[in-house]
């Protein structure tokens, strides 16, 4: 009952004035405001600071800056295996497998539809169709920068309008086509096996979505937009940072047909940290 109730609220929520309100607070840099915000956070989310660069949560300027905070050089290894698929982020993985059928598993009795996910670009998807997936979600605690699962030229990027739902066990089990109803941007690159897809998925709260190479996409944008990318096309090393939710939400990571193999061991609910090992690729 109680998540039947969750699930209906969140239909009637306004989703953008909520996350635009709770990005104002975000944004505070008034240390009678920011620092006890701070410090609940951490208190409430167990969030380890001794893995973080700045170790003193009041010492950063607006709880925005603490929440994308860099972490200490060694405090993310990246895992050497060649042809290895790096965890794009910290989190949980909520599904990963097989695009069957034009579409992705998002939880029993749901799934999405890849062309959706991506923008309604048909000739986008169809390099996806029988490829793999996989879908990281981010929790408050967790680190909240994205950076690149294999190395890779960005050849477009689409902002793609939406709802913000919240992005959870509840919801992910109850809202149809989760993914692909809220805000996101998709990021395609060209690697040496093919294409990736690189989708960073909005939530409610999350105040905003930058890459490194664009800077602040959303909230700025509202309309579906798309920028293709030629010679001065960014290419992003695996490992390097690609771009941070201001409070988090998912990462989704696509390839095409006959290129990831994913490790055996990860299932729906596995704990990653980026950099980890995901699965591997084969030319």
């Amino acid at each position: 009952m109680l998540e039947r109730l969750f699930v209906v609220m969140q239909y009637l929520l306004p989703h953008q004035l909520l996350s635009s309100l709770a990005g104002s607070l975000a944004d505070c840099t008034w240390p009678w405001v920011k620092n006890p915000f701070i410090k609940a956070f951490v208190a409430h989310f167990k969030v380890d600071m001794s893995e973080a660069l700045e170790e003193d949560p009041t010492a950063y300027p607006s709880f925005n800056e603490f929440f994308t905070r860099a972490m200490k050089p060694d405090a993310r290894p990246l895992d050497l295996t060649p042809g290895g698929v790096l965890s794009p982020a910290d989190g949980t993985v909520n599904q990963l497998g097989k695009i069957e059928h034009g579409r992705i598993f998002q939880a029993k009795g749901h799934s999405f539809s890849v062309t959706e996910l991506l923008g309604g670009n048909p000739e986008h998807a169809a390099a996806f169709q029988g490829g793999d997936f996989a879908t990281v979600y981010l929790s408050p605690s967790n680190y909240h920068r994205v950076h690149m699962p294999f190395t890779g030229t960005l050849t477009d990027m689409t902002y793609v309008p939406g709802r913000l739902f919240s992005v959870n066990q509840t919801t992910t089990n109850h809202v149809p086509e989760l993914f692909a109803r809220n805000e996101r941007v998709v990021c395609l690159f060209d690697t040496e096996v093919g294409p990736m897809a690189v989708v960073l998925v909005g939530a409610m709260i999350v105040a905003s979505i930058e890459t490194t190479w664009a800077g602040l996409v959303t909230p700025h944008r509202r309309r579906l937009g798309s920028i293709q990318y030629g010679k001065t096309a960014p290419t992003l090393i695996r490992g390097e940072e690609m771009g941070r939710f201001k409070l988090g939400s998912t990462v989704i990571v696509l390839f095409g047909p006959n290129v990831a193999n994913w490790q055996a061991e990860l299932k729906a609910g596995s704990g990653v940290c980026m950099g980890q090992l995901l699965g591997t690729t084969q030319a």
